[in-house]
């Protein structure tokens, strides 16, 4: 079975940063890189990323 790449855009650790050399960063695991975080993590250790929280979705308020 194929695994699914994590989409570091719907994750709560992730942030984009000033940073023109480094401009996607991962506060869960405490870097930024050039690549998105989740490809960083795999290429690195074979493993998909253990810290993912898909992101709150809130209310979208009704006038």
């Amino acid at each position: 079975m194929k695994e699914v790449p994590i989409n570091c855009f719907t994750c709560e650790h992730f942030y984009i940063t000033w940073d023109e050399k480094f401009p996607r960063g991962c506060k869960a695991m405490g870097f930024k890189s050039r690549e998105m975080p989740s490809a960083v993590v795999y290429a690195s250790s074979g493993v998909q990323c253990l810290k993912f929280r898909k992101k709150k979705r809130s209310e979208k308020v009704k006038n």
